[in-house]
């Protein structure tokens, strides 16, 4: 049986951006851009190593638990199998990156949109390092 060298997919507790001094920070000092239907929040930090990543839904937008969860849990999904090219892009700078994504839709997307948007999201992040890499 051939062993193959596929890439590893994970999104590890470290990997998420769970602390409410961070994310407060993150959105007190952070800069951020639209890309539908995400609103994307981003903050380079002097003193960390790595990428972080949080995920969040109106709750205007959807009264239900379920509902948000679910579009969390999609976020994440594509988020995890995206990241690998922009993590290691950060790997090599000596600063982290701290990313936000709010979903601003108010319609229950598909998978298929989510996973769109946030590539080409994530591109866009990737665009910003490699201009702005002070």
């Amino acid at each position: 049986m051939e062993t193959e060298n596929k890439p590893r997919y994970f999104l590890k507790k470290d990997d998420r951006l769970k602390s409410r001094k961070a994310i407060e920070l993150l959105f007190a000092k952070g800069k951020s851009f639209s890309h539908a239907p995400f609103r994307i929040f981003r903050l380079l930090q002097e003193n960390e190593k790595g990428l972080k990543a949080g995920f969040t839904v109106s709750s205007r937008n959807f009264k239900k638990a379920v509902d948000r969860n679910r579009i969390k849990r999609l976020m994440r999904e594509a988020y995890r199998l995206q990241k690998n090219k922009l993590s290691e892009e950060i790997l090599l700078m000596p600063k982290g990156l701290h990313i936000f994504f709010v979903y601003t839709g108010n319609e229950m997307p598909g998978y298929e949109t989510i996973f769109e948007k946030t590539g080409s999201a994530l591109e866009r992040i990737m665009k910003f390092i490699h201009e702005n890499p002070e």
